[in-house]
């Protein structure tokens, strides 16, 4: 079975990548795994204050993949795999790859305007790298567009 990994975040680009991944998944009898990183602390505050911000850093992660995985589910009709996890970025994506042996693509999108995110900038710059293809949705795309495309 084909299993589109989505990095899951508050931005349009993620919901674009997510739509994308989604439709390719229902086209294909896959499935999409969305992974929600929870932010690093830029500063470190006394014991119980520190563990109180990540805390809620981390549930503010699992509302938003929680919701965007409800609305797959409203659509599509199967529920994805979520996952939320903290660190490095790259190196959270990464180590998931790794242990989900089936992931058949990682899916992003870029920005419809300006720069893309730092994830798209890195792993496009080493694409060569990964254990699987990565999709790049173009961030400009319309819905219908990528409802076609998928």
């Amino acid at each position: 079975m084909r299993t589109y990994l989505v990095v899951m975040d508050e931005t349009e680009e993620a919901k674009t990548a997510l739509r994308f991944a989604s439709l390719r998944a229902q086209k294909t009898g896959g499935s999409v795994h969305i992974l929600a990183l929870v932010p690093q602390q830029t500063f470190n505050a006394f014991g119980g204050v520190q563990a109180t911000i990540e805390e809620e850093a981390r549930q503010r992660a699992e509302v938003m993949a929680n919701s965007a995985a409800g609305n797959i589910f409203g659509e599509m009709g199967k529920m994805p795999t979520i996952a939320v996890r903290p660190g490095p970025p790259a190196d959270v994506i990464r180590k998931y790859i790794e242990e989900h042996g089936g992931i058949a693509a990682l899916v992003l999108a870029t920005s419809a305007e300006g720069n893309s995110g730092p994830l798209v900038t890195h792993f496009a710059g080493h694409a060569g790298q990964l254990p699987c293809p990565l999709y790049l949705v173009p961030g400009g795309l319309s819905r219908e567009a990528i409802d076609e495309l998928a």
